[in-house]
């Protein structure tokens, strides 16, 4: 009888056959040219090709001048309403906004003050987890990637719903405003269940019906569950910032080919949350993160731009950091001048370095901001500007609340919850054809040769 695997090993015999797919499965690059093929389903300008409609967002980054697109400051709407009025408004009368946004996105219109308090409400009394779930599903089989307990999380509180797989509009609905309430509780067990595993104390904190979301997050999250209003108001402005960005990004894309399957909610999710993890999506901050914690310790003098720009040249020749040849937090799919959220949030970061004694990271960031754009249109051919993304400065306002690392992804999650819900709902409503893109064989065909032949 064979003895159980590694799972973790990579043994020469399979070594050997991962040589063998890439000898026979790579495509010549030229075969994408010749048959127009749009790689990444953008254009060779790097627009991207219309696959659907939809009425959540809006994100602008070209205006149209003397009948000539040029590009344009960033924009942000959700349903028609500019970020920045929306940010702006909970600002000027000190409240928290994220609960707004959901019921924005979701429904198509601002809630009046009882519709909000009202919806609030059922948030409030949607964040909680069965009976024996922490024990059973969180705590028994810790991961050090919370983005993975997360997924496992949502496929298992499926099995606790007795209508996982109606996908009628008011089920779904039901479903979508549970899993907003209940992901801030999925994610920071998860990581007390590992941080546990990992000897330190475990501790686990009930929510809080009369808390935001944002309030909630840090009272789970810290042993004495305190937070200042100030911290948790601008953590309430991230998730804002990360709630929705239309539906052309990998993950909300995802949602909605998942959703025209006529797959469950919980499905849906667990997919879109695996489209987030990756590190060209929203694992994209904690790769800024590190690539600044490798430039701290290799710039020896943070005000010299010279030395800066070295490291930046080096980034982009693969010659620094993780050897990828780029400078995360760096450009957009779809902005040039300048990413909305980003805009935002500087404006926060400055206010909390002060706050935190931390202004020369902020100084160094906005050094790097400044530099980084100048070095990239150097040393590469681009085909629109490039400016810092939301994942440039959100990353360093996680860490300047003291939030983990294992965390920052997830509150991306925590945030995007409500957008993917949007977009589901939008593509059940509007639903037709399962989406199904073509990809054109370009491999050889061949006769069959018997097993003692080959």
């Amino acid at each position: 009888m064979a003895s159980n695997p590694n799972y973790s090993d990579v043994t020469p015999a399979i070594e050997a056959l991962a040589a063998r797919s890439l000898e026979n499965s790579r495509i010549d690059s030229d075969d994408y040219v010749r048959y127009d093929v749009k790689r990444g389903l953008r254009d060779l300008d790097g627009r991207g090709v219309l696959a659907g409609l939809t009425e959540v967002s809006d994100i602008i980054s070209k205006k149209v001048v003397d009948g000539q697109e040029v590009p344009c400051e960033g924009e942000l709407y959700f349903r028609g309403y500019n970020i920045q009025d929306l940010v702006g408004s909970a600002l000027r009368e000190k409240r928290f906004a994220f609960e707004e946004v959901a019921y924005l996105l979701m429904f198509g219109q601002l809630p009046t003050r009882q519709e909000l308090s009202d919806f609030t409400a059922l948030l409030a009394s949607y964040r909680t987890l069965p009976k024996n779930f922490v024990r059973d599903v969180i705590l028994k089989s810790p991961s050090s990637d919370m983005m993975n307990s997360l997924a496992k999380c949502v496929l298992s509180i499926a099995s606790y719903d007795d209508k996982t797989d109606d996908i009628s509009l008011p089920n779904v609905v039901r479903q979508c405003i549970q899993l907003i309430a209940t992901f801030p509780l999925y994610a920071v067990y998860s990581y007390q269940a590992y941080t546990y595993k990992e000897g330190n104390s475990l501790y686990i904190h009930a929510p809080r019906e009369d808390m935001s979301t944002a309030e909630n997050i840090l009272s789970l999250l810290r042993a004495d569950s305190s937070y200042t209003f100030w911290e948790a108001h601008i953590l309430d402005i991230c998730l804002v910032l990360h709630a929705e960005h239309g539906g052309g990004n990998n993950s909300t894309f995802t949602t909605h080919v998942v959703t025209s399957s006529g797959t469950d909610t919980y499905s849906c999710m667990a997919a879109a949350l695996a489209s987030l993890k990756g590190p060209k999506h929203g694992g994209a901050n904690i790769k800024v993160i590190r690539m600044f914690e490798d430039l701290k310790q290799t710039v020896r003098d943070w005000t010299d731009e010279e030395e800066i720009s070295a490291y930046l040249r080096a980034l982009l020749h693969g010659e620094a950091f993780d050897h990828a040849g780029l400078i995360y937090g760096m450009g957009h799919a779809v902005y040039s001048l300048s990413d909305p959220r980003a805009s935002i949030l500087r404006r926060f970061v400055e206010t909390l370095s002060l706050e935190k004694g931390r202004t020369e990271e902020y100084e160094l960031y906005s050094r790097v901001e400044r530099l980084a754009p100048q070095i990239i249109a150097q040393e590469r051919k681009i085909y629109k500007g490039v400016s810092a993304n939301v994942d440039f400065y959100s990353g360093f306002v996680y860490h300047m609340l003291d939030l983990p690392l294992e965390l920052y992804t997830p509150l991306f999650a925590m945030a995007r919850i409500a957008g993917w819900s949007a977009h589901r709902i939008e593509e059940l409503i509007n639903m037709g054809k399962i989406i199904r893109p073509a990809y054109k064989y370009v491999g050889h065909h061949a006769d069959y040769i018997p097993l003692d032949q080959r």
